[in-house]
């Protein structure tokens, strides 16, 4: 995994937009894409991760990465699926967490499917007329962004961006400074949640309980696509 952070300049014709975890329902995210009329000839779309698992539509990922306004972060999904693809040690069993459709592909498609997943940024930085806009998957450890471009980050710095559920379950609203904003996958809720700068978007759309929310990172003004209400859980499942 590319564990920098990749910067991408202010969008000066049209509109970006972040959407949660995508799960492998990339036709339930063109439906909700279609809400908020995007224009892929001027408009740009950043998924915080989890592009893969557990939906149906995950073999379809690399037709995703390779539209050219389509950008995305690792998330913890993706981590597991390259892992798996490239036979590299994973600390979790990834068949067991929505990774079997990895298994119908050739060896081929798996190398690449592998190699395209490992590629993905830690992070993305995207400029705005307002000011920076950072994203990643789970967590940023840190109360300053510029600390994100420390190399190389420790292991624990890129676990916490992959897995931690710390700033959710805390209720942690402190800023993070030198950005406008922080956008977050992850942790599955009803609603977007706005805790202090962070922004947690991922309302189900990867899900058959939820739907995408889609967040204008120019305005971080919100619009949620089709589909039902993602349920609270008092019981949280493994993300």
């Amino acid at each position: 995994m590319n564990s920098t952070v990749k910067r991408y300049p202010q969008n000066d014709k049209g509109r970006d937009f972040a959407v949660g975890d995508i799960h492998g329902c990339f036709s339930k995210l063109e439906l909700t894409l279609e809400t908020v009329a995007f224009s892929p000839s001027v408009d740009r779309l950043f998924s915080v991760g989890d592009l893969v698992d557990r939906g149906s539509e995950s073999h379809l990922v690399l037709d995703w990465l390779d539209k050219p306004w389509f950008h995305a972060i690792c998330g913890n999904h993706d981590y597991m699926a390259w892992c798996n693809a490239l036979y590299e040690p994973c600390p979790v069993d990834h068949l067991q967490h929505g990774g079997e459709w990895l298994e119908t592909l050739t060896e081929f498609d798996r190398k690449k499917v592998g190699e395209r997943l490992a590629a993905l940024p830690l992070a993305i930085e995207v400029a705005t007329p307002l000011g920076s806009i950072g994203l990643v998957h789970a967590d940023c450890p840190f109360d300053d962004w510029d600390n994100m471009y420390d190399a190389p980050l420790p292991d624990a710095v890129v676990n916490a961006c992959l897995w931690s559920v710390d700033r959710y379950q805390h209720q942690y609203a402190g800023f993070i400074q030198h950005l406008r904003a922080i956008v977050h996958g992850h942790m599955t809720i009803p609603e977007m949640l706005i805790l202090g700068n962070a922004y947690f978007i991922d309302t189900g759309g990867g899900d058959s309980a939820g739907r995408f929310t889609l967040l204008n990172l120019h305005t971080l003004d919100a619009t949620t696509g089709p589909g039902r209400t993602y349920p609270v859980l008092s019981n949280r499942r493994y993300r």
